[in-house]
């Protein structure tokens, strides 16, 4: 059997080679199924033009890899669209090159010298936008990402002169809120900390735009259980192969003039230019990340393992129906329209028969979750109807059910969290006592900041339903609910 060929702009057909213009820090599977993804069809339907030059965020990385393939790379989209299933291969060409800051600097830093670049995307999760103070200008790089765009900024506010012209449009889309005003924040703090002067902080404050934005695709990556499949339709070895799903969302906090240097909309593509990021954000973490943060429990300990699977089980498809439309969607200020239509887009994703989301995977850090998620809408339930909705009120009983260990069958559970809430919740559950576990649990302020005891009778309906997983088993408990 003849070796497959590998892939590079030599043996890939229809590769375009594009003038770089945008600057991409982060070489992983969400940015190459998302942002690129969308560069990509914005180059081929519209006369955006613009190649990526990728920048490895940390010493270890991918870019290597990438550079052997020339930046090429297949992305498989799957998954249900307007109705029908939909399973494409696409060629990726956007990527001209990808830079290791930490090995070629001299390089990285000439990037500033492009008079045509003119965009910056991010990923470089959540971590990512953070200070550090130990960082300095003449750092070969700078450990910190706003540190290294600090001085990629600097370099090319010193080439040109200070040319308003030569400013940068900045979009981070690590999944943290206000994204673009936590990176904002960062760069005046290395201004500042590097004394970089006044003249040099008005040209990032007026030539260049650090906007907000929302990210909304699930990209679970390589797809290992297929990738053999995949590559005898390519023809070619490619070993940056992305999976992704087709729903894609893009929300973007800044002007109008900046959709039209960036024209998503005209290539057909769900990217969206707003005058306030928080109501998507408010919408995806509610409507999309609350319902997986209790299904997740509820599903696990009814014996289920997938999102998919939970979502067509007639009972715990009923229950992440009610708490969707009953309990959570009130809490979302926007139009009712709307968020119907996006409920039903995300109910349509977590039946996607091509990615097999685990619940496991979904637990990890549940409480924090359960307060950035599920609580704001608890209590918006209470103030607007005068009654604790029950089924966010049981998923917590879930997640803190899981947080007792133990087995399911013979699968040993194993919570991961940080260490304190863990001591906590293993100390709690020594009792065996619903009622103490509840009010315990609730009063830990370390994890919500508060003491949840004093929501008027989320005590007494926590320990309810921990009294009834303990005595009827999830499912039954949940059944009785419905």
């Amino acid at each position: 059997m003849n070796q497959m060929e590998k892939l590079n702009r030599n043996t890939a057909k229809h590769a375009t080679q594009y003038p770089e213009r945008i600057i991409q820090f982060g070489e992983g599977n969400f940015l190459r199924g998302f942002a690129d993804w969308i560069i990509c069809q914005m180059n081929r339907k519209t006369d955006f033009r613009a190649g990526v030059a990728v920048v490895q965020p940390l010493p270890e990385g991918m870019v290597e890899l990438l550079n052997e393939q020339d930046g090429l790379y297949h992305l498989n989209l799957q998954g249900i669209d307007k109705g029908a299933a939909t399973d494409t291969i696409e060629l990726i060409d956007v990527i001209t090159r990808g830079i290791n800051p930490y090995r070629q600097f001299e390089q990285y830093l000439s990037l500033a010298e492009n008079p045509d670049m003119r965009f910056v995307i991010s990923n470089t999760t959540e971590a990512g936008i953070a200070f550090n103070p130990s960082c300095r200008l003449n750092d070969r790089p700078a450990a910190s990402y706003p540190g290294k765009l600090v001085q990629l900024l600097y370099h090319r506010f010193s080439v040109f002169g200070g040319d308003p012209a030569k400013g940068w449009i900045i979009f981070p889309c690590e999944l943290i809120f206000h994204n673009g005003k936590e990176l904002k924040e960062c760069i005046n703090r290395y201004i500042a900390l590097w004394e970089l002067g006044a003249e040099f902080q008005r040209w990032v404050d007026t030539a260049c735009g650090v906007y907000s934005t929302l990210v909304d695709r699930i990209v679970p990556g390589y797809p290992k259980d297929s990738a053999g499949e995949i590559t005898g339709r390519i023809g070619l070895d490619d070993k940056l192969l992305v999976k992704a799903e087709v729903f894609h969302l893009w929300v973007i906090e800044a002007p109008q003039w900046v959709a039209r240097e960036f024209p998503a909309s005209e290539a057909g593509l769900n990217v969206l230019f707003v005058a306030d990021e928080a109501p998507y954000h408010q919408r995806k973490v509610t409507l999309l990340n609350g319902p997986h943060t209790v299904l997740s429990p509820i599903g696990y300990l009814s014996g289920l393992d997938t999102v998919r699977q939970c979502v067509e089980d007639e009972t715990t498809g009923r229950y992440v129906h009610k708490v969707m439309y009953s309990e959570l969607m009130p809490a979302v200020d926007l139009p009712p329209r709307e968020l119907e239509q996006f409920a039903r887009d995300v109910l349509c994703r977590f039946r996607n028969p091509y990615v097999n989301h685990f619940v496991t995977s979904i637990m990890l850090n549940s409480f924090a979750k359960y307060k950035t998620r599920n609580l704001p809408a608890l209590k918006a339930c209470l103030n607007r109807k005068g009654e604790l909705p029950r089924g966010l009120t049981l998923g917590l009983a879930a997640i803190i059910t899981y947080y007792k260990g133990g087995k399911r069958g013979e699968e040993p559970i194993t919570p991961a969290d940080d260490e304190a809430v863990l001591s906590l919740l293993a100390r709690l559950w020594e009792t065996n006592n619903p009622g103490y576990i509840a009010r315990e649990t609730l009063a830990a302020e370390f994890i919500w900041g508060e003491d949840l005891n004093k929501i008027p009778g989320l005590t007494g309906a926590l320990a309810t339903c921990l009294q009834s997983i303990r005595e009827k088993g999830m499912l039954e408990t949940v059944k009785a609910l419905l």
